[in-house]
This record gives C-alpha cells, structure tokens and sequence, in this order.
C-alpha cells in the first residue's frame, strides 16, 4: 500500500511523516541519522500495522531549524511528543533505527505512560563524551559552525550518482535500500541534484550527554523492549551490551545483517517485530 504524506505544525517549523493504515496497536517510527521516513517503506509493507514514520527536522521533507539556532539531539524528543500528541495517540508503540533508537529510548524513559512496546534497530540510548572532553567538543562545534558558510554541498549530475554515493555511507547499504532513501532525500538545483538535509546536522555535536546520564534515561524505562541488531552491523560488535543490563524487561535479537538491516532484511526483521508486539 502506497503511504500518504502529513504533515504537522510543531514549534513553528512544518514536519512531514509518511503514513499507512493497518490493523493494532499504532507504531511511530524514527529513522536513524541523515536518513528519513523513507527508511522504514520495506518494514511498513511487511508488518501490516498502522504506521507513521517522521522525517525529523532537517531531514526528508521537514523543514530545518531557524538558522540562528544550534540544533541538539534532545529537541527530537519534544517534536515527538507533539507529533503524538497531533494524532491523537495516548499510547502506541514508539520503534527507532539507529539515531532514532536514541531518540526513542529519551522519550520512552521521559513519557513512559505513552509508550506500551519499544522496537529499537541498531541503537541503545545516543552517543555520549568522555567528561574530559567536553570542552574540547564544544570548541570544535562552535569552530565548525563558523567555518560552515564556505562549504557546499556536493551537486551529482544524475540521480544515479547520488544513489552509488549513498550506498558507501556509514555500514554500507544495498542500491534499492539506497535509493528509497535517495528519492526522498534530494532536491534539484543547478547543475543537478543535492541533499536536502540541513548541513548542520553533519557538524560536531555541542553538547552531548555522560554515559551515567544516559544510564539514568535507560533505567527509567518501563516499556517491554525488543532490541534488534545486525550481526555485521553496530551491535555486532558488542558496543551496546553493558547498557542491555539497564533495561527492565528486554529482548535481544541478532540477525545476519548490516546496519540498516531493517531494509536490507526487512522480512526477518518484520518477523521478529510481528512476534514481539503479539506477544502477550
């Protein structure tokens, strides 16, 4: 089933999300970091459910944050909050991929009452820096900021390029899975085509929480989790395993897969997904 594009009003800025009906429980989907709702079509056409995936600000279609402002993981959280409250969802299951695994696990632990089930792909809390350097990361962010008027975007000639560039991202991706997230992800301009994320999100994070903060948020989350990862992806490597003991009630899954597993796999993610939401 095709899905319908929506949009919401939050904070001032207009965010897009892709929609599709289905039977249960509603799920709200979070794409991982300079990807979109485009991520989540395999899944969504596999789990049969109602499902709307955001493209966080920046991303996708939604528009960017002012350009007087930095722009910090955490306000993903409040944007959520209003896009669940917009549809009228008291309680649901809330699913993330990889920096939007992140996202979920804040707003899960922040607003437990509304979450009843949490899928997290490839991610277990964000990423945090060592105390000692702190200062150092937030020199270098106000530096990249500065320096971020001279750079450009890169501009391909074809769309064909632009989806051989994204295949080489980060754990790699398959060229169908790239180009989902290609067709969304471009906008014309001359000479070709180029990214439609705001380039600020490639830039240094100014501040970015402790380890023992994130232990905080991940303990305080009540939601039965399943944590899915790929074995050729980040959890393959056991990075997320020491925060797996912080966690209340969890399921650990790992799949043949990379990175974006959930669209590179997404039959035997589907599965793993279908059965832990009937669960009872």
């Amino acid at each position: 089933m095709k899905p319908k594009e929506i949009q919401f009003q939050v904070y001032g800025q207009t965010l897009t999300a892709l929609q599709w009906e289905g039977e249960g429980e509603p799920i709200l989907a979070l794409h991982g970091w300079l990807d979109n709702a485009a991520s989540y079509v395999p899944l969504s056409e596999r789990l049969g459910r109602p499902l709307v995936a955001l493209d966080f600000s920046g991303h996708g279609h939604s528009q960017h944050r002012p350009n007087e402002v930095a722009t910090h993981l955490v306000d993903h959280v409040r944007d959520v909050k209003v896009v669940a409250d917009l549809l009228g969802w008291q309680r649901f299951t809330l699913m993330g991929h990889s920096m939007g695994a992140g996202i979920a696990c804040l707003f899960a632990a922040t607003f437990p009452e509304r979450v009843s089930r949490l899928v997290l792909i490839e991610g277990l809390g964000p990423p945090t820096t060592e105390s000692g350097e702190v200062a150092l990361t937030l020199r270098k962010a106000i530096d990249d900021m500065a320096a971020l008027a001279n750079k450009k975007k890169p501009v391909y000639p074809d769309i064909a390029d632009a989806v051989e560039a994204r295949t080489r991202g980060f754990g790699g991706l398959s060229h169908d899975a790239s180009a989902l997230l290609v067709e969304r992800g471009l906008m014309p301009v001359d000479g070709g085509w180029t990214w439609r994320a705001d380039s600020r999100l490639r830039l240094t994070s100014s501040l970015r929480l402790s380890e023992a903060q994130v232990e905080g948020f991940i303990r305080a989350i009540e939601a039965p989790v399943c944590l899915i990862l790929g074995e050729q992806g980040m959890g393959g490597n056991g990075m997320f395993d020491h925060r797996v003991a912080w966690l209340r009630s969890v399921e650990v899954v790992r799949l043949a897969g990379r990175h974006h597993l959930h669209m590179e796999v997404p039959e035997e993610v589907a599965k793993t997904i279908s059965r832990f939401l009937s669960a009872t």
